[in-house]
């Protein structure tokens, strides 16, 4: 059962964290990250299990409370809903891949599993879920027991830098806004590379800086640490790096495409109380949340649950690290800077006869 309510959203937080450790978690995390005087991004990196394990023990909760059960962005047509356009943006994935019932799917980076049981649905395919965060798993596997999928999807704990598979075990594989953790690109796409079956294909959506980047311009830069604080993330890479990467992993790409150029409705609506049409999204629960007041709302429903004991102390410091993502997004989705929906199709070559 989905957890969209202000009791489940305090229960949540924190993950794995015990409740009375969350605020020196949110301390820690925060020393990572240059906005808050941390240590460098190749820092960050050789720590990136560390760096990402405790944001989405923190923030889980909140991400299914205001977004729903699948945590991405996602083109979208006028009239559509956010609701809608996720749903499609993950079947689009399925076709691109030609998934067929029976067909052994790896999901690197599944989140709680919004996409994996969606793509099980509508391509009937055996779905694995690959996360090295423990709360993710369990509350993933809660969810897939509800929709009655337990014999289409599982969950596997591990690293996508070095997963716990054999050689040539899956059909094809998927990654949504997952692998943009990894401390290095072509070393988990070189993984996702080999677990893959000689001439199966590998399709994912990657956060990138666009060309439109200048790492020496001061608000770019700063819109790339908000990002980077506020999502979990030890660095961005660019789109010219991320296809290098493909190629570097020994995959043929097949397809290159920042989706976010034809959106008609810009990815950051949802986050933009400023975007056109950002009020019609209001007219959903997910939706008002996500608008201005909605997060003003919950920032002030969290503090009062922390005051009264509700919620664990450093949960409004969480709220705040929600805060600074959206900001970032938005900034980066305006200029034009950043885009979340970096299409890649590729395919690992074929055994030569």
């Amino acid at each position: 059962m989905s957890r969209t309510g202000a009791l489940h959203l305090a229960s949540g937080l924190g993950g794995k964290i015990s409740k009375e450790e969350v605020k020196s978690a949110v301390e820690q995390y925060e020393k990572y990250h240059d906005l808050h005087g941390g240590e460098e991004a190749k820092s960050r990196a050789s720590n990136y299990a560390d760096v990402a394990n405790k944001y989405y023990d923190l923030v889980t909760s909140f991400y299914e409370y205001g977004w729903g059960e699948s945590f991405h962005f996602a083109n979208r047509w006028e009239g559509e809903t956010l609701r809608e356009s996720i749903k499609r943006y993950e079947h689009f994935l399925a076709l691109q891949l030609g998934l067929t019932e029976g067909m052994k799917v790896l999901d690197v980076g599944c989140g709680i599993g919004g996409p994996l049981r969606e793509i099980a649905k509508f391509s009937s395919a055996l779905v694995t879920g690959l996360n090295n965060n423990e709360y993710q798993i369990t509350r993933g596997q809660e969810l897939i027991g509800s929709a009655g999928l337990r014999e289409r999807c599982n969950f596997v704990k591990g690293d996508f830098m070095d997963m716990p598979f054999p050689d040539d075990t899956f059909d094809a594989a998927y990654a949504i806004e997952a692998t943009c953790h990894a401390p290095d690109a072509v070393g988990c796409y070189r993984e996702i590379h080999r677990v893959l079956r000689p001439g199966q294909r590998l399709a994912f959506y990657e956060w990138c800086m666009t060309d439109r980047f200048d790492p020496g311009n001061p608000r770019h830069a700063d819109a790339k640490a908000e990002i980077e604080l506020g999502n979990g993330l030890t660095d961005i890479r660019t789109t010219a790096q991320c296809v290098q990467a493909v190629k570097d992993a020994g995959f043929e790409v097949i397809c290159a495409k920042d989706v976010a150029e034809d959106s008609p409705v810009p990815w950051y609506q949802p986050l933009d109380p400023d975007a056109a049409g950002s009020w019609s999204s209001m007219t959903s629960t997910s939706g008002f949340r996500l608008s201005r007041v909605g997060r003003l709302l919950t920032r002030a429903m969290v503090k009062a649950m922390e005051r009264l004991g509700v919620a664990p102390e450093g949960s409004v410091r969480v709220s705040g690290l929600m805060e600074t993502a959206s900001e970032g997004l938005v900034k980066g989705g305006r200029t034009g800077i950043f885009t979340p929906m970096f299409f890649v199709l590729a395919r690992k070559k074929p055994v030569a006869n």
